[in-house]
């Protein structure tokens, strides 16, 4: 066979190779001595990531305070974690060990889901871009589309039986929340918090389960590559730390696990609809000689289709439009024919200033 089925019948998963007990790793998932993580990198104490507690918006003497919050995150980091912010634990858990047992599945009934095409609706995988990365990442993932949940919901994985259950739960309660975050995040902006509401409604939940097995050489390899999300917000929830964020210094500040907690980090979307006051993080997922790390990410963006670009309101003389219209697909377009290591789709957005 040639093309498509070469790449099948060759590819081989990082979870089959840690189940065959490799004492290394492939060539083909080993960086340049300049893109690996360092253990002796100076990097700012995790604790200093914002960890906001969602409760007090409930709360009319203590929201101004929350917003400001959020504010500055979004302005200096383009991320912060949030607790109390009303996902049950066992929803969380359950989705978790549901992710798990996918990943333990035999090789050929995950395989059944692999695809090169990232404009697949469900896809198993491991790199970013399986048909054009250099070097893949040290992880397997199945990604696939989830809102509105009654059109994708029957293209889920099967098996696991109770996986559409389990995770049908949590992807409903994240987009509750999603809803709840870009209200605050619209605000926090000085919009009014309904701002696109009818676009959010009506826009796209990808979610992307990720298993990252043990490695046996962590320092050569990666979980995931450098890059920003595409999307308004990405929802994150992990088993245990391994995220890295690139902050304003250049610095790699690792994201501590916080029980119970959800990781909230601004995408491309939420840059150029603030027109630039609000950044996308860059960010990596490193990887455990010892131990294996399951994260579910939730990323939130318009309809595929959908244009948009800086919010009128915040577009003056003084802050001129420094972003150019963009929509999902143009980006799924991007990834596919671009190597998002080395290009990053932000920057064709970047408009010259006069």
């Amino acid at each position: 066979m040639e093309g498509k089925g070469d790449s099948v019948f060759s590819f081989t998963s990082a979870m089959s190779l840690d189940q065959l007990g490799v004492s290394s790793i492939p060539q083909r998932y080993v960086l340049p001595p300049s893109q690996r993580p360092s253990p002796r990198d100076d990097v700012p104490n995790s604790a200093t990531l914002p960890i906001i507690d969602l409760s007090t918006v409930r709360d009319q003497s203590l929201i101004s305070r929350t917003i400001n919050q959020i504010r500055i995150a979004c302005k200096e980091i383009g991320c912060f974690q949030v607790i109390n912010h009303g996902i049950d634990q066992i929803v969380m858990d359950e989705a978790l060990e549901v992710a798990s047992e996918f990943f333990n599945l035999p090789n050929e009934e995950k395989m059944r889901l692999f695809s090169e095409d990232v404009h697949k609706p469900v896809r198993y995988g491991t790199s970013l871009n399986q048909a054009r990365d250099e070097v893949y990442c040290w992880r397997d993932f199945i990604k696939h589309y989830s809102h509105p949940i009654s059109d994708w919901i029957h293209m889920w994985p099967s098996n696991p039986s109770n996986y559409r259950e389990k995770m049908e739960k949590y992807v409903k309660a994240v987009q509750v929340l999603q809803n709840q975050l870009l209200e605050i995040i619209f605000e926090s902006l000085g919009l009014n918090p309904t701002y696109l509401h009818e676009e959010i409604s009506g826009g796209s939940q990808t979610l992307a389960v990720n298993c990252y097995p043990a490695c046996p050489q962590p320092a050569l390899t990666l979980g995931i590559h450098p890059h920003s999300d595409y999307g308004s917000i990405t929802v994150l929830l992990q088993t245990r730390s391994g995220l890295e964020i690139k902050d304003k210094n250049n610095n790699w500040v690792p994201v501590p696990f916080v029980e119970g907690a959800l990781v909230v980090q601004l995408g491309d979307q939420m840059e150029v609809m603030s027109n630039g006051q609000y950044k996308s993080v860059i960010h990596r997922a490193t990887v455990n000689g010892d131990e294996k790390r399951f994260s579910i990410v939730s990323l939130h963006s318009f309809a595929m289709d959908r244009k948009m670009g800086p919010a009128l309101e915040l577009v003056d003389e003084q802050n001129p439009k420094s972003y150019k219209e963009f929509c999902f697909r143009e980006f799924l377009d991007f990834i596919s024919t671009n190597d998002i290591t080395k290009d990053r789709f932000l920057d064709t957005l970047k408009m010259k200033k006069p």
